[in-house]
């Protein structure tokens, strides 16, 4: 059994005009919001065996607040740069190429591509995430290389909505 978390990186800025897209950083509620959805990944008991980001600023901040919350060393986060321009078939490649070894899997990406990729293994519809979300799919294969929406189960869908007061 596998199990692959998307998770759409956390609300960025687009106060610093001169940087460019790939190097904006995450804006206050991106900073209040990864951290949160950790929490509450953390509350559900979830123990990840790699976490993959796409190079982009915004993301890796994400996945090091998240990887925080959830005690996964940030040093073993795995910088994908595929991710970061990748369309759904694209990222599909990247997830089949995964370490066998890893059960739990969480990638954080980009929309409109993580929210495609997303519906692209579920069984069920994925809304559009909004940033910070996650999608949980589990897989009844023994290696990434057979990941495919027929041996898809879809899990469960959060969102840093979920969490405020």
């Amino acid at each position: 059994m596998k199990t692959l978390y998307l998770m759409r990186h956390a609300k960025s800025s687009w106060s610093f005009e001169d940087l460019s897209d790939h190097d904006r950083p995450l804006n206050d509620r991106g900073r209040d919001d990864a951290p949160a959805m950790g929490r509450a990944l953390a509350g559900r008991q979830i123990k990840l065996d790699l976490l993959v980001s796409s190079t982009a600023v915004r993301a890796l901040s994400t996945a090091a607040l998240v990887a925080k919350e959830l005690h996964y060393p940030h040093e073993q986060i795995k910088v994908e740069e595929r991710i970061y321009r990748a369309d759904p078939l694209e990222l599909l490649a990247v997830v089949r190429e995964l370490p066998d070894e890893a059960d739990a899997v969480l990638l954080i990406g980009h929309n409109n591509t993580i929210t495609d990729f997303a519906n692209l293994l579920s069984p069920s519809a994925i809304p559009e995430m909004p940033t910070a979300a996650v999608v949980c799919l589990k897989f009844n294969i023994e290696r990434w290389q057979d990941l495919d929406r027929t041996n898809a189960e879809y899990y469960f869908f959060d969102a840093p909505k979920h969490h405020r007061s």
